[in-house]
């Protein structure tokens, strides 16, 4: 076995870096996150060339940008654009105070791949996706990545490993057993709390829950997903058995920054779906096949499925689990997220 690192290890370092602010290079490009892009690294990558802002087309659209490329847009950065106005444009905290940033011109043609895959992998840094890339010679000390490549395996299902667990008490059932769970990419830990001593041959009664901290730890009202976390839990308790998979994916997948923003942009008038976009994110970057692949691990096959969201039964039959039933969960509504269960139901499809 080889000691040098494997192309899902880098991907994982190339994450890293572009968190601290240090550029990577993908394919023929230096690439790093505007997000946390230095005065002093801003002024190196100028002096490499001109260097292009990489945006999504939901975030493209917000600043009224032409995207040429299906996806995302390549705006070229002014001569006389420093830090602060290239923050502006990837962050849209200040969209309303200051919506004047353009004229914005966007290039056209020419291959896309290595943009591609510098938005797609600020994503899984949960940074915001808006990446400054410029055409470079490799460097040999940073992170050095194959576009295409890059782009299929931060596509790639992460397989997961177990790696411990304990019996632990719950409020909601004694007999309960923490599972934890490593990707091979690197990634987050999920988590699989297993109610009871449910039978493998039978349909468990299963819940994907997507980590809420706002909402699981501290009780926030904007939300229904502490009140759907302890219902899943109680029922589950009351019927002796089941599952609950409990999924790092804050904020729909976009990370507990992010959903910070997306919360500050609500409270200028914007729902859930919209601020998400006006991030530059989609409706939902969550990835289920998470949920699947636990499962799967703990040796189901077959689920009752405790959710108001279609999509996640779609997902768990589409990756062999035989889904037997959808059960409702429903929680009551407060005048703080009555709002936002509205748009769950008008804009996502879930069954409220």
């Amino acid at each position: 076995m080889s000691l040098l690192p494997t192309l899902a290890e880098m991907v994982s370092r190339a994450r890293a870096d572009l968190r601290m602010g240090l550029p990577v290079m993908i394919g023929g490009y230096l690439t790093a996150a505007v997000e946390t892009l230095t005065a002093d690294r801003l002024a190196a990558m100028r002096a490499l060339g001109q260097p292009v802002i990489v945006l999504t087309e939901r975030r493209a659209s917000t600043l009224k940008a032409r995207a040429y490329d299906g996806g995302l847009a390549r705006v070229d950065l002014p001569g006389d654009a420093d830090l602060t106005w290239l923050r502006d444009l990837a962050d849209p905290a200040n969209d309303l105070r200051h919506p004047m940033k353009g004229p914005l011109f966007t290039q056209r043609q020419g291959d896309t791949t290595a943009h591609r895959a510098s938005l797609a992998l600020a994503k899984s840094a949960q940074l915001l996706p808006a990446t400054l890339m410029v055409p470079a010679s490799p460097l040999p000390d940073l992170t050095q990545l194959p576009d295409q490549p890059l782009l299929a395996q931060l596509t790639q299902e992460a397989a997961m490993a177990p790696v411990a667990a304990a019996r632990l008490p719950l409020l909601s059932a004694e007999r309960s057993r923490l599972h934890i769970f490593r990707p091979d990419d690197g990634g987050a830990e999920h988590y699989a709390i297993e109610i009871g001593d449910p039978p493998r041959d039978s349909d468990v009664l299963t819940r994907l829950h997507s980590a809420c901290f706002t909402g699981d730890v501290l009780g926030s009202l904007k939300c229904d997903c502490g009140p759907q976390l302890h219902a899943a839990l109680n029922a589950m308790g009351q019927a002796g058995a089941g599952v609950l998979l409990y999924l790092n994916q804050e904020g729909r997948g976009i990370g507990l920054a992010n959903k910070m923003r997306a919360y500050d942009l609500q409270n200028q008038g914007f729902d859930t779906v919209e601020a998400n976009h006006r991030l530059g994110f989609e409706d939902d970057e969550r990835d289920f096949r998470i949920g699947a692949a636990l499962l799967k691990r703990l040796g189901f096959s077959s689920a009752r499925l405790m959710t108001n969201n279609p999509r996640k039964v779609a997902m768990l039959e589409g990756h062999d689990i035989r889904v037997t039933q959808r059960v409702p969960l429903i929680t009551p509504r407060n005048r703080f997220n009555t709002d936002y269960l509205d748009t769950k139901a008008e804009k996502s499809g879930h069954l409220l």
